[in-house]
């Protein structure tokens, strides 16, 4: 196990039913670096994200994350609440949609995780979740309720919520998708902030642009395999496979100066 990946899939296979949705994953992130998924709809990207911190159990392999480790193999049984909960607890997510709790203002749910999973004093907890309503630019909407926020201003503060929780890494899983696209850039900028500060973050996006610039590696998916990994620039720019190819000539047009 090297000390430097972070995030380790080894054979890594999901079936809805007669579906195999996940075909033999294989995939490292290495501490304090940015992997995006990019691939059509249906290759199975949000199927491995959910994978790894068992929101979606796998059928087959080995999963681990960080020190915690989790063996699909063979005759396998689903860890007990407590375990389960530790091996969550390592990363963060955050989903297209916001799922923020209505009836809390947005200090209230960025302080939820801390004081109920954490049994974080409340007057740390608020510190912290002010912290950190300041670091993704929502400091003076702390007393706000969800409804009277912008859709990027939900999703900033849904990814302070996930950092309140102190993950080891970060799962994004289309989270600008669901926004108007003026709203895009200050999700992407608060991504960008994370990543400048080290955090190990693995993200599904469409925003080639941002992959290319922001992410270490690219992983490019199709039915339900890696097709073609690397470089983020040198995937982007230079793909070598056909269907890579094929999947980003939609977005050249997009990408401003290669």
């Amino acid at each position: 196990m090297s000390a430097n990946v972070m995030i380790e899939l080894i054979g890594v296979r999901k079936s809805f039913g007669n579906t195999e949705v996940l075909k033999d994953i294989n995939l490292s992130v290495a501490r304090g670096s940015v992997v995006a998924l990019i691939g059509p709809s249906g290759s199975g990207k949000s199927t491995l994200l959910r994978s790894i911190n068992l929101l979606t159990v796998p059928n087959h392999g080995f999963i681990r994350v960080g020190a915690q480790a989790l063996d699909f193999f063979g005759e396998h049984k689903l860890p007990g609440d407590r375990e389960l909960a530790a091996f969550r607890a390592k990363t963060g997510m955050v989903f297209q949609n916001f799922n923020l709790f209505p009836h809390m203002n947005v200090e209230e749910n960025v302080m939820e995780g801390p004081v109920t999973v954490l049994r974080m004093p409340k007057t740390a907890a608020r510190t912290l979740a002010l912290g950190l309503l300041e670091k993704v630019g929502l400091a003076d909407k702390a007393k706000a309720h969800p409804e009277n926020l912008s859709g990027g201003q939900k999703q900033r503060v849904a990814i302070a919520r996930a950092l309140a929780m102190k993950p080891e890494v970060m799962l994004f899983d289309e989270a600008t998708s669901a926004l108007d696209p003026e709203l895009v850039g200050e999700v992407l900028s608060v991504i960008r902030a994370l990543a400048a500060d080290g955090m190990t973050m693995l993200l599904v996006t469409h925003e080639m642009a941002f992959a290319r610039d922001v992410a270490d590696k690219v992983v490019f998916m199709r039915d339900g395999r890696v097709v073609e990994e690397g470089p983020a620039r040198q995937v982007i720019e230079s793909p070598t496979q056909p269907a890579t190819q094929a999947f980003l000539s939609h977005f050249h047009n997009g990408l401003g100066p290669l």
